[in-house]
Protein backbone atom coordinates (compact mmCIF):
# COMPACT_ATOMS: atom_id res chain seq x y z
CA UNK A 1 0.00 0.00 0.00
CA UNK A 2 1.60 3.68 -1.39
CA UNK A 3 1.04 6.65 1.29
CA UNK A 4 2.83 10.06 -0.08
CA UNK A 5 2.36 13.63 -1.61
CA UNK A 6 4.74 15.38 -3.60
CA UNK A 7 8.04 14.87 -2.30
CA UNK A 8 7.33 11.68 -0.16
CA UNK A 9 6.44 8.48 -0.68
CA UNK A 10 6.25 5.39 1.55
CA UNK A 11 5.18 1.90 0.94
CA UNK A 12 3.62 -0.07 3.97
CA UNK A 13 4.46 -3.86 3.58
CA UNK A 14 0.37 -5.63 3.77
CA UNK A 15 2.61 -8.86 4.21
CA UNK A 16 5.09 -8.49 6.82
CA UNK A 17 2.80 -6.41 10.14
CA UNK A 18 1.89 -2.93 7.74
CA UNK A 19 5.47 -1.99 8.43
CA UNK A 20 7.47 0.35 6.00
CA UNK A 21 9.12 -0.99 3.16
CA UNK A 22 10.46 1.62 0.41
CA UNK A 23 10.72 5.23 1.80
CA UNK A 24 11.43 8.10 -1.03
CA UNK A 25 12.65 11.10 0.11
CA UNK A 26 12.62 13.62 -3.05
CA UNK A 27 13.01 10.58 -5.17
CA UNK A 28 15.49 9.41 -2.90
CA UNK A 29 15.66 5.73 -1.57
CA UNK A 30 16.35 5.83 2.38
CA UNK A 31 15.48 2.22 2.93
CA UNK A 32 18.71 -0.05 2.76
CA UNK A 33 17.21 -2.81 0.62
CA UNK A 34 20.39 -5.64 -0.06
CA UNK A 35 22.34 -3.39 2.00
CA UNK A 36 22.13 -5.28 5.15
CA UNK A 37 23.08 -8.37 6.92
CA UNK A 38 21.21 -11.90 6.26
CA UNK A 39 20.93 -13.99 9.56
CA UNK A 40 19.28 -16.62 7.95
CA UNK A 41 15.66 -15.93 8.79
CA UNK A 42 13.85 -15.25 5.41
CA UNK A 43 11.10 -13.17 7.56
CA UNK A 44 14.14 -10.50 9.12
CA UNK A 45 15.84 -10.58 5.62
CA UNK A 46 12.40 -8.49 4.23
CA UNK A 47 12.33 -6.50 6.99
CA UNK A 48 15.19 -5.00 7.73
CA UNK A 49 15.66 -4.09 4.12
CA UNK A 50 13.15 -1.93 4.92
CA UNK A 51 13.00 1.34 6.70
CA UNK A 52 10.90 0.11 9.83
CA UNK A 53 9.95 -2.54 10.92
CA UNK A 54 8.64 -3.76 14.16
CA UNK A 55 10.57 -6.36 16.83
CA UNK A 56 8.31 -8.25 19.41
CA UNK A 57 5.69 -8.51 21.23
CA UNK A 58 7.14 -11.80 22.25
CA UNK A 59 10.96 -10.42 21.91
CA UNK A 60 12.76 -8.19 20.37
CA UNK A 61 16.66 -9.53 19.53
CA UNK A 62 18.47 -12.68 19.27
CA UNK A 63 16.82 -15.62 19.60
CA UNK A 64 16.88 -17.37 23.12
CA UNK A 65 15.61 -20.16 25.03
CA UNK A 66 11.87 -19.68 25.75
CA UNK A 67 11.68 -19.80 29.70
CA UNK A 68 9.37 -22.87 30.31
CA UNK A 69 10.56 -24.76 26.95
CA UNK A 70 14.38 -24.60 26.72
CA UNK A 71 14.32 -26.62 23.80
CA UNK A 72 12.29 -23.93 22.08
CA UNK A 73 13.62 -20.33 21.26
CA UNK A 74 12.17 -17.09 20.98
CA UNK A 75 12.69 -16.03 16.57
CA UNK A 76 14.91 -13.43 15.42
CA UNK A 77 13.41 -10.46 16.56
CA UNK A 78 10.13 -11.35 17.80
CA UNK A 79 7.32 -12.83 16.46
CA UNK A 80 5.46 -10.29 14.59
CA UNK A 81 7.50 -9.51 11.29
CA UNK A 82 6.62 -11.87 8.35
CA UNK A 83 2.63 -11.83 10.14
CA UNK A 84 -0.11 -10.70 7.68
CA UNK A 85 -1.95 -7.76 8.50
CA UNK A 86 -5.89 -7.72 8.12
CA UNK A 87 -6.76 -3.91 6.93
CA UNK A 88 -9.48 -2.45 9.03
CA UNK A 89 -9.89 0.95 7.53
CA UNK A 90 -8.43 3.56 5.33
CA UNK A 91 -9.00 7.05 5.24
CA UNK A 92 -7.68 9.70 2.94
CA UNK A 93 -8.64 13.41 2.98
CA UNK A 94 -6.85 16.71 1.39
CA UNK A 95 -4.71 17.18 4.44
CA UNK A 96 -4.02 13.66 5.99
CA UNK A 97 -4.08 9.45 4.77
CA UNK A 98 -5.05 7.04 7.84
CA UNK A 99 -4.48 3.62 7.63
CA UNK A 100 -5.66 0.75 10.43
CA UNK A 101 -4.90 -2.44 10.85
CA UNK A 102 -5.31 -5.48 12.87
CA UNK A 103 -2.11 -8.03 13.36
CA UNK A 104 -2.72 -11.16 15.73
CA UNK A 105 0.75 -13.20 16.88
CA UNK A 106 0.93 -15.75 18.20
CA UNK A 107 4.08 -15.45 20.74
CA UNK A 108 6.36 -17.94 21.38
CA UNK A 109 5.74 -18.81 25.16
CA UNK A 110 1.85 -19.55 23.97
CA UNK A 111 -0.78 -17.31 23.77
CA UNK A 112 -1.81 -14.70 21.21
CA UNK A 113 -1.22 -11.20 21.24
CA UNK A 114 -3.17 -8.48 18.86
CA UNK A 115 -1.23 -5.52 17.75
CA UNK A 116 -3.97 -2.65 16.40
CA UNK A 117 -2.19 -0.47 14.23
CA UNK A 118 -2.63 2.81 13.27
CA UNK A 119 -0.37 4.84 10.85
CA UNK A 120 -1.79 8.73 10.14
CA UNK A 121 0.19 10.90 7.31
CA UNK A 122 -0.06 14.68 7.39
CA UNK A 123 -0.27 15.25 3.43
CA UNK A 124 0.46 18.74 4.38
CA UNK A 125 3.41 18.70 6.51
CA UNK A 126 5.39 15.05 6.07
CA UNK A 127 4.77 14.16 9.37
CA UNK A 128 4.04 9.96 9.62
CA UNK A 129 2.86 9.43 13.35
CA UNK A 130 2.43 5.19 14.40
CA UNK A 131 0.13 4.39 17.44
CA UNK A 132 -0.01 0.55 18.60
CA UNK A 133 -2.37 -1.29 20.72
CA UNK A 134 -1.06 -4.23 22.50
CA UNK A 135 -3.48 -6.95 23.32
CA UNK A 136 -3.04 -10.12 25.47
CA UNK A 137 -6.02 -12.03 23.57
CA UNK A 138 -4.82 -14.67 25.00
CA UNK A 139 -5.60 -16.54 27.86
CA UNK A 140 -2.19 -16.61 29.42
CA UNK A 141 0.25 -13.28 30.60
CA UNK A 142 3.43 -12.81 28.89
CA UNK A 143 5.84 -9.76 29.19
CA UNK A 144 5.67 -7.82 26.12
CA UNK A 145 8.59 -6.36 24.24
CA UNK A 146 8.59 -3.94 21.32
CA UNK A 147 11.63 -2.13 19.75
CA UNK A 148 10.77 -0.35 16.62
CA UNK A 149 14.00 -0.91 14.60
CA UNK A 150 14.68 2.36 11.50
CA UNK A 151 17.20 1.82 9.34
CA UNK A 152 18.49 3.86 6.60
CA UNK A 153 21.00 3.50 3.94
CA UNK A 154 24.76 5.19 4.97
CA UNK A 155 25.63 5.78 1.56
CA UNK A 156 22.88 8.79 1.79
CA UNK A 157 25.52 10.21 4.23
CA UNK A 158 28.59 12.69 4.61
CA UNK A 159 31.01 13.84 7.24
CA UNK A 160 28.74 16.76 8.07
CA UNK A 161 25.93 14.17 8.97
CA UNK A 162 25.42 13.61 12.94
CA UNK A 163 22.80 12.16 15.38
CA UNK A 164 21.30 14.79 17.40
CA UNK A 165 19.00 14.92 20.97
CA UNK A 166 19.53 14.47 24.73
CA UNK A 167 19.75 11.24 24.16
CA UNK A 168 23.35 11.29 23.57
CA UNK A 169 26.63 12.76 25.13
CA UNK A 170 27.26 16.19 24.81
CA UNK A 171 23.64 16.73 22.50
CA UNK A 172 25.73 15.84 19.36
CA UNK A 173 27.69 13.00 17.52
CA UNK A 174 28.92 11.42 14.46
CA UNK A 175 27.09 9.15 12.58
CA UNK A 176 29.25 6.53 12.42
CA UNK A 177 28.92 5.54 15.57
CA UNK A 178 31.80 3.08 17.42
CA UNK A 179 35.03 1.69 15.77
CA UNK A 180 35.42 -0.57 12.88
CA UNK A 181 32.49 -1.63 10.23
CA UNK A 182 29.63 -2.36 12.96
CA UNK A 183 28.86 -1.05 16.44
CA UNK A 184 25.63 -1.44 18.69
CA UNK A 185 24.47 0.49 21.67
CA UNK A 186 21.76 1.36 24.06
CA UNK A 187 21.24 3.73 26.53
CA UNK A 188 17.62 4.94 28.74
CA UNK A 189 16.53 7.55 26.49
CA UNK A 190 16.32 11.44 27.45
CA UNK A 191 13.01 12.88 27.24
CA UNK A 192 11.63 16.18 27.43
CA UNK A 193 7.78 17.03 28.30
CA UNK A 194 7.97 13.09 28.11
CA UNK A 195 8.89 12.51 24.45
CA UNK A 196 12.16 11.11 23.27
CA UNK A 197 13.43 13.00 20.12
CA UNK A 198 16.21 12.15 17.39
CA UNK A 199 17.91 14.37 14.82
CA UNK A 200 19.82 12.44 12.01
CA UNK A 201 21.10 14.99 9.20
CA UNK A 202 22.18 17.11 7.23
CA UNK A 203 21.54 14.63 4.39
CA UNK A 204 22.71 16.22 1.35
CA UNK A 205 21.43 13.36 -0.91
CA UNK A 206 17.60 15.05 0.04
CA UNK A 207 18.72 18.52 -0.17
CA UNK A 208 20.09 19.09 3.16
CA UNK A 209 16.88 17.29 5.03
CA UNK A 210 16.98 16.26 8.10
CA UNK A 211 15.23 12.80 9.44
CA UNK A 212 13.21 13.84 12.60
CA UNK A 213 12.25 10.97 14.77
CA UNK A 214 10.04 11.15 17.98
CA UNK A 215 8.62 8.57 20.87
CA UNK A 216 6.35 8.35 24.04
CA UNK A 217 9.23 7.83 27.19
CA UNK A 218 6.11 6.70 29.14
CA UNK A 219 6.34 3.13 27.17
CA UNK A 220 9.13 3.71 25.25
CA UNK A 221 12.35 4.33 27.78
CA UNK A 222 15.75 3.34 25.58
CA UNK A 223 17.38 4.12 22.35
CA UNK A 224 19.44 1.70 20.72
CA UNK A 225 21.50 2.59 17.81
CA UNK A 226 23.36 0.05 15.09
CA UNK A 227 25.61 0.69 12.18
CA UNK A 228 26.45 -1.70 10.26
CA UNK A 229 29.14 -1.30 7.29
CA UNK A 230 30.62 -4.78 7.06
CA UNK A 231 30.86 -6.29 3.65
CA UNK A 232 27.75 -5.24 1.59
CA UNK A 233 26.03 -3.93 4.12
CA UNK A 234 25.50 -0.30 4.28
CA UNK A 235 23.07 0.68 7.51
CA UNK A 236 22.52 2.56 10.43
CA UNK A 237 19.59 1.84 12.54
CA UNK A 238 17.82 4.39 14.84
CA UNK A 239 15.93 2.11 17.51
CA UNK A 240 13.32 2.72 19.99
CA UNK A 241 12.80 0.33 22.04
CA UNK A 242 11.30 -1.06 25.61
CA UNK A 243 14.14 -2.66 27.53
CA UNK A 244 17.63 -2.35 27.35
CA UNK A 245 20.09 -4.75 25.83
CA UNK A 246 20.78 -7.15 28.29
CA UNK A 247 19.15 -11.21 28.22
CA UNK A 248 15.62 -12.14 28.96
CA UNK A 249 16.98 -13.51 32.32
CA UNK A 250 18.97 -10.32 33.36
CA UNK A 251 16.13 -8.23 32.67
CA UNK A 252 13.79 -10.51 34.80
CA UNK A 253 15.83 -10.26 37.35
CA UNK A 254 16.12 -6.27 37.47
CA UNK A 255 11.79 -6.67 37.68
CA UNK A 256 11.88 -5.11 33.73
CA UNK A 257 9.63 -7.83 32.77
CA UNK A 258 6.26 -7.44 34.27
CA UNK A 259 3.89 -9.36 32.31
CA UNK A 260 0.41 -8.31 30.58
CA UNK A 261 -2.72 -9.75 31.68
CA UNK A 262 -5.16 -11.83 29.68
CA UNK A 263 -7.58 -8.72 28.17
CA UNK A 264 -5.25 -6.02 28.87
CA UNK A 265 -3.08 -3.92 27.01
CA UNK A 266 -0.79 -1.49 26.05
CA UNK A 267 0.04 1.75 23.95
CA UNK A 268 2.93 2.80 22.04
CA UNK A 269 3.20 6.08 19.72
CA UNK A 270 6.20 7.29 17.73
CA UNK A 271 6.59 9.54 14.81
CA UNK A 272 8.96 10.83 12.34
CA UNK A 273 9.17 13.31 9.76
CA UNK A 274 12.15 14.83 7.07
CA UNK A 275 12.85 18.43 7.42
Amino acid sequence: MLLGNDWLKFELDEESALDIGSMKVDGVEMAPGDAVPDDGDPRILRAVGGFLFTCGPDHIRHPEPVETMPAKLYPLHGSMSGTKPHITGETKTADFHEVTASIKVTVAQGGEAEIVRSWRFDLVTGDVSLEDRLINIGKSAFPPMLMYHMNINTHLFDDRTTLAGPSFEGGNIHWRIGDGDGHVFCNPAVAEDDKVTVRLGAIEAIGGKSLNVWYGADSIPHLQMWRNEAGHCNVLGIEPVTHPWKKRHELDAMGLMSPLAAGAFRIYRMGFAFR
